[in-house]
């Protein structure tokens, strides 16, 4: 309950005294009073409103004993008399939700691309600043001084609190879903360390899709990208065998996919797609519904697939996506059709440090029985990749060649 109300209280905290770390250290010492007083008196009927009047008045509380704010008192309290106090709660009994705000705020372009995540994380996921850096597999000073640099960035550029205009949404919505598309593709296929997958992660990522959705429902990109995030992350049961080693696509066990998932993931692509030109999440959610939908590998509508990646290029063109649409064409086509589009995409120097397209082109070489090649595509594979799991399977497929 404390991570869901955090988010919550640092928005509406920031929004009200615009200083995002007396906001954060408001409601640390909202969150630490509950802490002593919830166990002997009991939860109050509304936590929420608790924390929240409770961190108010802390704020006020901090502001009195540093002198610094003398100024800054004085001036909230003019705002206070000229405009009536902001409500405690909403409506509905909850408090009012201002984290719509700081999604735009945390994902602001004027901050570097590299802070935009670890600060989303520690705002509105509510994460630790050493829970941040283990996100992000950096040392902890490291970390509290990209987190710092941020909030300097917002405090010395006058970052404004606040929700873009309906006609400012197209350009600044995009930076918004990157940060937390980023955030989910992390904690999917984990770019270092000892482990394929950072479940922690992808479901963080999650999480904040949906209240994203939640505060946004009219934004198709936005459920396309919790409808994406929903039909992968479904299969995370079975991506990996007994000793964390990857297991691709056409060995999974289906029956270990979490079908639950995948129904409320069905769900959303209806409205992802309708009512306007496809999106690029919307797009990508249409190919994972497909491959969830599907028995097995040899049942999947590959025609579709490619269908999908063709209109994927026109609305966001990448090597990732073209080499994604080769492989989904060598199923279609056979492998010789995969791989001439493949070693079309040669040049590219994304794609040469991009370990899956060498272990792409491996995989079709060996399938077509051109095996000093395949070994060569392995070994190039293997000095690009950078976990564990991969290198290990890799390896093993390697192995395989050369006995």
């Amino acid at each position: 309950m404390f991570r869901e109300e955090h988010g919550r209280l640092l928005a509406a905290l920031t929004r009200r005294f615009g200083d995002l770390d007396l906001a954060e250290e408001s409601a640390s010492d909202a969150i630490e009073a509950a802490l002593a007083h919830w166990p002997a008196h009991g939860v109050p009927p509304n936590p929420g409103a608790w924390l929240m009047t409770t961190a108010r008045r802390k704020a006020v509380d901090r502001l009195r004993r540093d002198r610094t704010y003398t100024a800054r008192l004085a001036e909230l309290r003019v705002e206070a008399e000229r405009a009536e106090p902001s409500p405690v709660v909403a409506e509905d009994g909850g408090l009012p939700d201002e984290r719509l705000r700081l999604f735009f705020t945390c994902a602001h372009p004027a901050l570097a691309e590299e802070d935009r995540g670890a600060l989303t994380l520690r705002c509105l996921a509510g994460l630790t600043t050493p829970e941040v850096a283990r996100a992000y597999l950096v040392p902890v000073e490291t970390m509290a001084k990209r987190i710092t640099r941020a909030k300097a960035k917002i405090r010395d550029a006058r970052i404004p609190f606040r929700v873009p205009e309906p006609e400012e949404l197209p350009e600044r919505l995009p930076g918004v879903l990157q940060v937390l598309y980023s955030i989910f593709t992390e904690g999917y296929a984990a770019s270092t360390g000892p482990h394929l997958q950072r479940l922690d992660l992808a479901e963080e990522a999650i999480r904040l899709a949906t209240i994203l959705r939640r505060l946004l429902p009219a934004e198709r990109e936005v459920t396309g990208l919790l409808a994406l995030m929903l039909l992968v992350h479904a299969r995370r049961g079975a991506r990996t065998d007994l000793d964390g080693l990857p297991v691709l696509l056409d060995a999974q066990d289906r029956g270990a996919w979490d079908r639950t998932m995948i129904e409320e993931g069905l769900a959303l692509v209806p409205s992802a797609l309708r009512g306007g030109p496809p999106g690029r999440y919307g797009v990508q959610a249409a190919i994972a519904a497909l491959h969830d939908e599907a028995a097995d590998i040899t049942t999947t509508d590959w025609p579709q697939i490619v269908a999908l990646y063709d209109v994927l290029l026109t609305i966001a063109p990448s090597p990732i996506i073209a080499m994604n649409r080769a492989a989904a064409i060598a199923l279609r086509d056979g492998p010789a059709a995969g791989l001439a589009l493949l070693d079309a995409l040669a040049d590219d120097p994304r794609l040469q440090r991009h370990h899956p397209y060498h272990a792409a082109r491996a995989d079709l070489l060996t399938r077509l029985s051109r095996h000093p090649e395949a070994t060569a595509a392995y070994r190039q594979a293997l000095t690009h990749a950078t976990t564990t799991p991969d290198r290990a399977l890799l390896q093993a497929r390697l192995d395989a060649l050369d006995s």
